[in-house]
């Protein structure tokens, strides 16, 4: 649909609003805002705005409103689907200045933060303070609104959950300007629908979000890495349904082949402790007694001995672990480094990982276009990564659109989901919606015409 254009009156409105200093308009805007991480997609607002409360969120919602406007919020621009790229132009609202921690609640283990606060520093604060934030996604950089506006995960959701576990309210700009309350400290509430898990992964789509309360949780004393190299990725990969079986209880399970390490080296500058196996797992434990990790390291241990492992590798100094996980974090910037890529984030069942590595090292073999892998083995969670190289930017596109469809046709025959954690955004519309089907993808555009009637609010995303 079309959109106005801003003019002169909007401009001059929205400045009184947030300020001279942090409105860009025209072609004063950094190129920075018109992209996220990954994606190729490119498109700029014609205003951005940072706004330093909910209440000029509001006010600047209520307006766009009024005048059916497009907004689209932008956090950290941390994503990988280009869920933050204004696409219709209009108003990007970035939560940058919305960042204060405003209440760490021992009494009731909880946190509220602002929407913009950085995943980094929140984890800071609250380790400081002796309190775990359990959800651990790999860009640390992110913002937690932006986090629970696609719901991540990251390596500890094996044990703890992805985010959505973790969010006990939030305080919301709905696209009419209003702004509401979900949820809150409760721990449990059955309280008609669930607005608030609704709102957790729409992708801005439904509302802007300004606070968050989150669960807190003794901070664990201690914690220790096996690293553990298997002769194949199948077999490493075949050692996971037997760990969690055994009842243990591992932190992380995460996957990795010998290729993406000896990137990560090099682009690190560092030595990887391992690195002559085809394929690793890395487990991490922790705990409150070095005699309750002592007996899950050596009971993982045994069971991946027992599956084919090769070794198991302890690393029970916060500097050798650090040096290990450093590596694991730093994966994908070290592809990028490489190449121009994109990537699929499809998540399987746990026991269907093994089966679609291979296929996707069939597909490599077939097209002649690098693919490199790594994730979550403990929840299923695959990054895959098609890499440009020395190809032609056509020939790589035209070869990757045909790779990425097969994935996503064969990670739905394995009982697979299009996106484990990165979201949808605009770059895997067209896979969800057939994933989905008619009938769900109506559902889910009735839900976003109840709330974003004028569908203003970061239109063209999702489906």
């Amino acid at each position: 649909m079309p959109y106005p254009k801003l003019d002169k009156a909007d401009i001059a409105y929205l400045t009184g609003l947030v300020g001279e200093k942090y409105i860009q308009v025209g072609d004063s805007i950094s190129e920075d805002y018109a992209h996220d991480e990954l994606g190729e997609t490119r498109a700029f607002p014609e205003v951005m705005l940072e706004p330093d409360s909910a209440e000029t969120v509001a006010e600047i919602m209520g307006y766009a409103y009024e005048k059916g406007i497009p907004v689209t919020t932008r956090g950290s621009g941390t994503g990988l689907c280009g869920g933050c790229v204004p696409l219709h132009g209009g108003i990007l609202l970035s939560t940058a200045r919305l960042n204060r921690v405003l209440e760490i609640d021992s009494n009731n283990l909880t946190a509220t933060v602002e929407s913009g606060v950085v995943l980094m520093d929140f984890q800071e604060v609250t380790e400081k303070m002796g309190f775990l934030y359990a959800p651990d996604p790999g860009e640390k950089s992110a913002t937690i609104g932006g986090n629970v506006a696609t719901n991540a995960g990251g390596m500890r959701a094996i044990k703890y959950g992805v985010t959505r576990d973790h969010v006990m309210g939030m305080e919301v700009v709905l696209p009419t300007g209003e702004l509401v309350w979900l949820g809150g400290k409760v721990a449990k509430n059955s309280s008609g629908y669930s607005l608030l898990n609704l709102m957790i992964g729409s992708e801005g789509t439904l509302g802007i979000i300004t606070k968050v309360i989150v669960k807190l949780l003794p901070r664990p004393s201690k914690v220790l890495t096996l690293l553990v190299p298997f002769p194949s990725l199948e077999l490493a990969i075949g050692a996971v349904p037997e760990i969690i079986r055994s009842q243990l209880m591992p932190q992380a399970i995460e996957f990795m082949e010998r290729d993406v390490i000896l990137s990560a080296e090099k682009f690190l500058g560092k030595t990887f402790p391992h690195k002559t196996a085809p394929a690793y797992l890395l487990l991490r434990f922790d705990g409150h007694s070095s005699a309750e990790l002592e007996a899950q390291y050596e009971a993982a241990g045994d069971v991946c001995l027992k599956a084919g492992a090769i070794d198991v590798l302890i690393a029970n100094t916060i500097e050798r672990q650090e040096g290990i996980w450093d590596a694991r974090g730093a994966f994908l910037e070290a592809l990028k480094a490489e190449s121009a890529m994109d990537e699929v984030d499809i998540v399987v069942p746990r026991d269907q990982i093994a089966g679609f590595i291979e296929y996707t090292k069939e597909l490599e073999a077939e097209f002649g276009v690098r693919i490199r892998s790594f994730g979550h083995a403990g929840d299923g969670n695959m990054h895959v990564y098609i890499l440009q190289d020395d190809l032609e930017k056509n020939v790589w596109k035209e070869k990757m659109d045909t790779i990425m469809d097969l994935l996503y046709v064969r990670g739905s025959e394995l009982g697979g989901q299009v996106s484990g954690e990165h979201g949808i955004g605009i770059s895997k519309k067209e896979y969800l919606t057939r994933d989905l089907g008619d009938t769900l993808i109506t559902l889910q555009q009735q839900i976003k015409q109840v709330f974003d009637p004028k569908n203003i609010l970061n239109p063209g995303k999702l489906f």
